[in-house]
């Protein structure tokens, strides 16, 4: 395929080794466009900041590699590349100090424009963690949030599914090209994914995981979102780089707390004492971004959004449903509650809420718990 001249100024600085965010941003702050940084000679290039080998290398980068990115661009619909001045690009991401120069999408691009909030945390995390990422999941992206994250093993994970089984829009932010799944055991959750909402990447086709791309990943993920929510974590987790971006760029941190005696509650723990927003549900997140989003939501009462409940109290319910709401009663309750009492595992109760939630039946109330809404 011939190459796609309007992308090649873009994916030569993409695929410029030693070009990094830094020195990208002191480029066109010098420069202003990718054509006059191209443009320009070595000494201009080497007095703003380039060493002789940068400048050697965006010299001489490969058209094969540059040739790579177009022809997996072009090998299948739901692929594209997105440059920083394409109005697909997302307005939020933009605002950061060093922004991706270019996005390689799989799945629908129109979803990095939505409202997002960051769930993230520990790759090995505890069972109620685990739990708390996917229900946290499942209620925002229920009532119209994106759930944005890093496609890892553990809290990632969790969300990402969590968004999915709400039927809601999750992205998958990864640290690879998007020829390749890391981890590999995300293969099949990366097809769900890039199949109902989107997974991007910076990095461009044929790039392996190295442990000094995720950090980069990680201003994506916040820069992305109003908000990052740290679902567990060491206090030397990876995770907390993702909290630290965020508050450079004037995003929401918050944070989930957990027993003091379990090393993985420690790094949530310290963003609380440096200034987190202390959530015990999904409450306590959407009081903080509420304002911040498109439609204003008032939170006052706990009760979720009207827009969130399309639905209403006579749409016909199936047997689990009922049986759910049979459970609950007039009383309000967890879900572990709700899950004792009417014998369905959590995962089939957090689906089974959700529903119910969007049809108008229940809604959430203090303390994260789930009452009938009044007929």
């Amino acid at each position: 395929m011939a190459a796609d001249h309007s992308l090649s100024p873009w994916l030569t600085l993409v695929h410029t080794q030693g070009l990094g965010p830094g020195l990208l941003r002191r480029l066109l702050e010098s420069f202003g466009t990718i054509d006059a940084i191209l443009g320009a000679s070595n000494s201009k290039l080497t007095q703003a900041g380039l060493s002789e080998k940068i400048v050697n290398a965006m010299r001489a980068v490969d058209d094969a590699a540059m040739q790579a990115d177009i022809d997996w661009m072009n090998s299948a619909a739901d692929r594209s590349i997105i440059t920083r001045d394409s109005p697909q690009y997302p307005a939020r991401l933009k605002e950061i100090a060093d922004p991706p120069l270019v996005l390689y999408v799989r799945g629908d691009p129109d979803v990095l424009r939505t409202p997002q909030l960051a769930i993230v945390g520990s790759r090995k995390p505890g069972h109620s963690a685990e739990k708390h990422a996917f229900e946290f999941a499942s209620q925002l992206a229920g009532m119209g949030i994106t759930i944005t994250s890093g496609l890892a093993l553990g809290i990632d994970g969790c969300a990402h599914r969590g968004a999915l089984s709400a039927g809601g829009y999750t992205i998958a932010v990864t640290a690879t090209g998007l020829d390749r799944v890391y981890p590999a055991k995300h293969q099949q959750l990366a097809q769900e994914i890039a199949a109902e909402s989107a997974i991007i990447s910076e990095f461009p086709i044929g790039t392996n995981p190295h442990a000094g791309f995720f950090p980069r990943r990680n201003r994506i993920i916040s820069g992305l979102c109003y908000g990052t929510l740290v679902v567990e974590a060491t206090v030397k987790s990876g995770t907390l780089t993702t909290a630290a971006h965020a508050t450079s760029q004037a995003r929401e941190v918050f944070a989930i707390p957990g027993n003091i005696d379990n090393p993985q509650s420690r790094g949530c723990h310290a963003l609380l004492k440096n200034g987190a927003t202390l959530v015990e549900s999904v409450a306590d997140i959407l009081e903080v971004i509420a304002p911040l989003l498109p439609a204003k939501v008032d939170f006052a009462s706990g009760e979720q959004p009207a827009a969130a409940v399309p639905g209403n109290n006579n749409t016909p319910l199936d047997q689990q449903s009922l049986q759910l709401l049979e459970a609950l009663g007039h009383d309000s309750m967890s879900l572990d509650d709700l899950s004792e009492r009417s014998g369905f595992d959590i995962v089939t109760v957090t689906r089974i809420t959700t529903d119910l939630e969007l049809q108008g039946q229940i809604k959430t109330v203090s303390g994260g718990k789930f009452a009938r809404n009044s007929p």
